[in-house]
């Protein structure tokens, strides 16, 4: 897993690139195995204005073979499709697809495959802990309760802090997708290492419709 950034960053999975519409160049991966979305329709109970976005991704489950080599610094298109704010640590950043380091590096990133926020699933975002903007520097400090925004083309998706666990690196059924309405944030553990992951489980804040 990753999230941390810096010279000792080593990962453990792969993702399969996010689809977008109408299709552009994709990026060289390693598995080019595909799945069919079935995301269900997301649930908010509050509108908003987002910020521009092009076709939303709809790859459905990640893929968790661990391929050491897969984010050393390799290239992703850029595809901005909203933002996610932490207002207890002070986090307001681009949402961006992908975990690539160098998508990292402008924000946070959305793991390609797990759910999009709102819809039924589990939305799982990495960010850097100490490099770059570090947005998840303080993502220790959370506590259930608080309350994690993230804002797309759809609406405002408002989840809150369940709990807090730290995993080794090799743990990936984090990822796995739920039947409910659940998030997850990850980074490195500790602070400038990359020995361990902090995983923050979210859930919706709203009960589904």
């Amino acid at each position: 897993m990753v999230g941390c950034g810096g010279a000792e960053q080593t990962v453990s999975l792969e993702t399969t690139p996010p689809a977008t519409e109408p299709p552009t160049t994709s990026p060289t991966t390693l598995a080019t195995t595909t799945t069919t979305s079935t995301t269900l329709a997301p649930t908010s109970t509050t509108s908003t204005t987002a910020p521009p976005t092009t076709a939303a991704p709809t790859s459905l489950e990640p893929l968790t073979e661990p391929l050491s080599a897969f984010l050393v610094e390799r290239d992703e298109p850029r595809f901005d499709f909203g933002t996610l704010e932490i207002p207890a640590i002070g986090v307001n950043q681009v949402l961006l697809e992908g975990v690539a380091l160098k998508t990292l590096d402008h924000g946070v990133g959305h793991w390609p495959g797990t759910a999009l926020p709102g819809h039924r699933g589990k939305v799982v975002i990495a960010g850097h802990r100490v490099s770059k903007k570090r947005p998840f520097y303080d993502v220790d400090k959370l506590v259930p309760g608080d309350e994690i925004i993230m804002t797309t083309g759809e609406g405002r998706f408002v989840y809150t802090v369940d709990s807090t666990a730290i995993i080794d690196p090799s743990q990936v059924e984090v990822i796995e997708q739920t039947e409910g309405h659940d998030g997850l944030l990850f980074a490195c553990h500790p602070k400038g290492k990359t020995t361990h992951r902090i995983v923050v489980h979210l859930v919706l804040s709203s009960d589904p419709a």
